[in-house]
């Protein structure tokens, strides 16, 4: 079975017809019959029914998407020779990273390198780092320190630190009294929105939520939007409600008796060689500049 035997059988399919589909792959119509009686004689089994007119038997429409799936395999495996030639980076990040730290990122660096391919990829932190491992990227944004089991390797060439407020809509906020317990922020907002922003959630995020009456752990989307129209009290890292904060759509507040949240941030990869490729390392250099514009450096590796 080879890859002519295969793409010949896909145009057969589209086709229904050995006549077209020698013409559509520029050879004559005895190298069409010769190629599929050679993979059907492999496979054991009659894929097509021939006569005055062509069909797939049941055999053929069994065996069609996997052959579709080798073709698709080899397509994208040129694909991925080309752009390595030309020059790849991949990022695997958190998926609420992804707006706040590598889109004016990624701006700046194909300004320097307009012919490298950029290939963003999101998810949950396993999700990350399973690409990480898997070598389907190279360099990752991921909640910091890293507590997989399964990817216990992972070298941190910037941590960055984010506030993770406490927020309300601001017709509640103008409700409390001027220095407020969390005990009379829950009076009048029993509800609390959890969002799972870290690996394992820290006490003071739990014990919020075993504090309030109900509480609901949603998207970030939604979860925002049930904050702006007042429905309950959200903690959100800064830079997911930053515009909504900046337009007072919703007002931080801070509790006496509650200490801050926050959330670690690393870029990283496998090891530290891969941040010796230059175009890694200023993608990497990038992604550092807006972390600092969102919290406050922890650690930098980048000049080391």
């Amino acid at each position: 079975m080879d890859i002519d035997q295969l793409r010949t059988f896909d145009r057969i399919a589209r086709d229904l017809s050995f006549t077209k589909a020698a013409a559509r792959l520029n050879v004559t119509q005895a190298t069409v019959s010769m190629r599929m009686r050679v993979l059907e004689d492999f496979l054991g089994v009659q894929l097509f029914t021939r006569g005055r007119k062509v069909a797939l038997t049941d055999q053929g429409m069994t065996f069609l998407p996997y052959a579709r799936g080798i073709l698709n395999s080899v397509q994208e495996g040129r694909e991925a020779l080309r752009r390595v030639e030309r020059g790849r980076i991949t990022v695997a990040s958190l998926r609420s990273m992804v707006t706040p730290l590598i889109s004016e990122s990624l701006l700046r660096f194909q300004e320097r390198y307009k012919e490298v391919d950029v290939i963003v990829r999101e998810g949950r932190h396993n999700h990350v780092t399973g690409m990480l491992h898997d070598r389907v990227a190279e360099l990752g944004i991921i909640t910091w320190p890293n507590l997989d089991p399964l990817v216990p390797e992972i070298y941190p060439i910037v941590v960055m630190r984010e506030p993770v407020p406490l927020v309300l809509a601001p017709h509640l906020a103008a409700r409390l009294p001027a220095d407020p317990g969390l005990a009379d922020v829950l009076a009048l907002v029993p509800r609390v929105i959890s969002l799972r922003w870290w690996q394992v959630d820290p006490e003071g995020a739990t014990a919020l939520v075993r504090r309030a009456q109900t509480s609901v752990e949603i998207p970030t989307g939604p979860a925002r939007r049930l904050a702006l129209a007042g429905e309950g009290l959200g903690f959100f890292v800064r830079s997911t409600v930053r515009h909504e904060l900046a337009r007072g759509e919703l007002v931080e507040i801070k509790p006496r008796d509650f200490m801050p949240l926050h959330r670690d941030i690393a870029i990283v990869a496998l090891s530290k060689s891969a941040f010796e490729r230059d175009m890694v390392r200023d993608f990497a250099r990038e992604v550092a500049k807006e972390a600092a514009k969102l919290g406050t450096i922890l650690e930098d590796r980048l000049n080391d």
